[in-house]
């Protein structure tokens, strides 16, 4: 199918989605999502934010679609609608990002298993920063970082896709280090 049959085809199913039609919604979202994942992959690469930063913006145009999908025009094609969301999502995750320096997931996941605890006092602090994160996030950190496994068996155990578990692993330990670091200037 080429660019123009596939966008009047979303277009069909967006104004069907419009009037209640919830398959033929589901069916726009299930065929439009591997289209702006690859956007968000191109836009990343191009403006040099992370790789893992594309997933984040797909669920953030995902859910920008769904609360502003009654702002789409029906006489006008959706492809370019969809990819100025992309566009205007990654901008928005440039600014929040600023100029703080990133690390791929990738490049560091040796790292992430934690050795063996000397005495229970650190694995207690653990467990207690542990309960500021939310499941799945708090089973990925405590099955990679605490017991040592890795990402393919985790990603098992919880059903979950690998790349799902990179990204929540990554996404957890941004949440545990901003946290870190706001009780350690707090100890100052």
């Amino acid at each position: 199918m080429d660019g123009s049959a596939r966008d009047q085809q979303w277009s069909e199913w967006m104004r069907l989605a419009l009037a209640g039609d919830g398959a033929a919604y589901r069916r726009f979202l299930s065929e439009v999502t591997p289209h702006l994942r690859m956007l968000a992959q191109r836009r990343c690469r191009a403006f040099g934010a992370p790789a893992g930063e594309a997933e984040d913006i797909v669920q953030e145009v995902l859910l920008a679609v769904h609360l502003k999908r009654g702002t789409w025009d029906p006489a006008r094609p959706i492809g370019p609608w969809l990819s100025a969301i992309v566009r205007n999502k990654l901008i928005d995750s440039l600014r929040r990002r600023g100029r703080e320096p990133t690390t791929p997931i990738e490049d560091v996941m040796e790292t992430l298993e934690a050795a063996p605890v000397a005495d229970g006092t650190e694995r207690l602090d653990a467990l207690q920063m542990l309960g500021h994160l939310r499941d799945p996030q708090r089973d990925i950190v405590r099955s990679i970082s605490l017991e040592g496994a890795g990402v393919r068996e985790t990603a098992a155990r919880l059903k979950m896709t690998e790349g799902a578990v990179r990204v929540a692993l990554h996404r957890a330990l941004k949440t545990l280090a901003r946290i870190y670091r706001s009780e350690a200037h707090e100890d100052r």
